[in-house]
C-alpha cells in the first residue's frame, strides 16, 4: 500500500467513527455516574419559581452496575479452550497468560460501551502479543460479502516526545501499516504528515511496517449482532430516575423553609418583622383583618415512590440485569435462581455467541503463529459467575455419572474450574 492509496482509506472512512466516538464518551461518562443530571440548567426555573431554590444532582448507578454484572457474570472465570491436543492447549493457556480474565472483562465493557471492541496482535521477537482497543479508535473494510477484513484504520491520540498532542492514523492491510498524523487544532486531512512508526538502526524513523499475518492484525469483538451498544436501551429510563429522585430530594428540602404571608402588618420594613417576632414571639398587625398565615408545598409522596419503583424495574427489565435487592432471592432453588438469571442470561449469551468467533480466531492465530496443531472445531468451556444452588448441583453430578463422560461431569461440577486440571490430578492420584 503506497501513501497515496493510504490517504484516500483515511478520508473515506474515517468519518464513520464518529457515531461510535460519540456512543463511547456517553457510555464512558455514564459508567464514571456523570450521567445528564449533573448538567442540567435549572437557573431560570429557579429564578421563575422563588419557593424552588433547593438544586439537588445525584446521579444513580445503575448503568455500571448492569455493565460490571454483566462483565463479572461472563469472565469473572475466563472461557477455556480445547484444540484437541493437550501439548496445543498448554501452549495457548501460557500465551493467553494469567491475566486473560482482566482482558476479557475489558473486551467485555469495551464492547457494551461502543457496541463493538477490537482485539489487536502483533510479534514481539518470537513472542506473541495482543491487546484490547476500543471501538472509537477503529474503522474497518470489509469485502462485498462483509466477512473478510480487507483494510482497518485505527485512529487515536498521541503526545509527543518532542512535545504537542497529534492525532495517529494507522492503516493496515494484509502486508502492511502505513502511519500518518496531524495536529489536534487541524481538523483538515491536509494537514497529513509521516509518523514514524519506529527509529531503525541506520536513523531512519519509517512511517511503514510490515508484518506477516497475511491479514490485518485486527479481531472484532461486537457487543451483540446488531453490534449495538448496552447504554441506549436505558438512558432515557436512567435519565427520568434521575430527575424523579432529584425533584423528590429538592422538595423535601425546599418545604422544611416556612414561607410567611403577612396581611395588614403595621411595620415598614420585613428585617423589624423577623426581629419583633424573634424577641417577642410576637407580631403587630393593622387593626381589622390582619394576620399571619404559612405557605407550604405539597408533595405527591406516593406517586413520586410509585415513579422510582416503576422506573428502576424498567431499567432492569429493558438492561436486562438482576436486581439485587436481597428480598428477590431469598432460599431460591436452582430453577427459581436460574428464572432471576434469564434476562442476563440472554444478554451474555448474545455476546459469547459474537465473542465465540472472535476467540477461535485468535486461538487460531496463536497456533499458527507458534507452529502448533490444531484441531478443526475449537472447543470453548464457559462458566456463568452467579449465585447458584451448589448442593444442587453437585448431587446432579453424582446421579449422572454412568451416563455421560468423567471429563463431561468435571467441566460442569460446581467445585472444579479447570476439567483437564483436575483430571491430571485425579489420573496422578490426587
Amino acid at each position: 500500500m503506497n501513501a497515496d492509496e493510504a490517504r484516500l482509506l483515511i478520508k473515506k472512512y474515517t468519518p464513520g467513527i464518529s457515531p461510535v466516538i460519540l456512543r463511547e464518551m456517553t457510555a464512558q461518562r455514564y459508567y464514571e455516574m456523570q450521567n445528564d443530571i449533573l448538567y442540567r440548567r435549572e437557573q431560570e426555573d429557579r429564578d421563575r419559581v422563588p419557593l424552588r431554590t433547593a438544586d439537588n444532582r445525584v446521579p444513580s448507578a445503575y448503568f455500571p452496575l448492569l455493565i460490571d454484572q454483566k462483565a463479572a457474570y461472563m469472565f469473572s472465570y475466563p472461557p477455556l479452550f480445547d484444540t484437541g491436543y493437550p501439548e496445543t492447549n498448554e501452549k495457548l493457556t501460557e500465551t493467553l497468560g494469567e491475566g486473560f480474565a482482566r482482558v476479557c472483562k475489558r473486551l467485555c465493557k469495551a464492547a457494551s460501551f461502543a457496541g463493538v471492541a477490537w482485539m489487536h496482535y502483533w510479534a514481539d521477537g518470537g513472542s506473541f502479543r495482543f491487546t484490547v482497543i476500543a471501538g472509537s479508535q477503529i474503522a474497518p473494510v470489509y469485502d462485498e460479502t462483509g466477512d473478510e477484513l480487507l483494510y482497518v484504520i485505527r485512529m487515536y491520540e498521541k503526545e509527543r516526545e518532542t512535545g504537542g498532542r497529534r492525532i495517529v492514523y494507522e492503516v493496515w492491510d494484509a502486508e502492511t501499516c502505513v502511519r500518518f498524523s496531524r495536529p489536534v487544532s487541524d481538523a483538515g486531512l491536509s494537514a497529513l504528515v509521516a509518523e514514524p512508526m519506529y527509529s531503525s538502526a541506520d536513523g531512519d524513523a519509517p512511517n511503514e511496517y510490515r508484518h506477516a499475518f497475511g491479514r490485518p492484525p485486527f479481531i472484532p469483538f461486537p457487543n451483540n449482532d446488531r453490534r449495538a451498544d448496552d447504554l441506549s436501551r436505558v438512558k432515557g429510563l436512567i435519565d427520568t430516575y434521575d430527575k424523579t429522585y432529584n425533584g423528590f430530594a429538592n422538595d423535601l428540602e425546599d418545604i422544611q423553609q416556612v414561607v410567611m404571608v403577612l396581611t395588614g402588618y403595621s411595620g415598614t420594613d420585613l428585617a423589624g418583622f423577623l426581629e419583633n417576632l424573634k424577641k417577642y414571639k410576637t407580631v403587630k398587625i393593622d387593626d381589622g383583618e390582619g394576620g399571619v398565615s404559612t405557605l407550604n408545598i405539597d408533595i405527591p409522596v406516593e406517586a413520586r415512590e410509585k415513579m422510582l419503583e416503576l422506573t428502576e424495574k424498567a431499567i432492569f427489565t429493558q438492561g436486562q440485569g438482576v436486581n439485587p435487592d436481597p428480598q428477590k432471592f431469598g432460599n431460591a432453588s436452582g430453577v427459581a435462581l436460574k428464572f432471576l438469571y434469564s434476562l442476563l442470561e440472554l444478554k451474555a449469551g448474545d455476546m459469547q455467541t459474537e465473542f465465540s468467533a472472535g476467540f477461535a480466531f485468535l486461538a487460531r492465530e496463536i497456533c499458527r503463529f507458534y507452529s502448533l496443531p490444531c484441531s478443526g472445531l475449537i472447543e470453548q468451556t464457559w462458566t456463568r459467575n452467579c449465585v447458584r444452588n451448589d448442593e444442587e448441583l453437585a448431587d446432579i453430578a453424582v446421579k449422572s455419572r454412568d451416563l455421560i463422560s468423567r471429563q463431561t461431569l468435571l467441566r460442569n461440577h460446581p467445585f472444579v474450574e479447570n476439567a483437564e486440571a483436575e483430571m491430571r490430578r485425579l489420573s496422578s492420584g490426587g
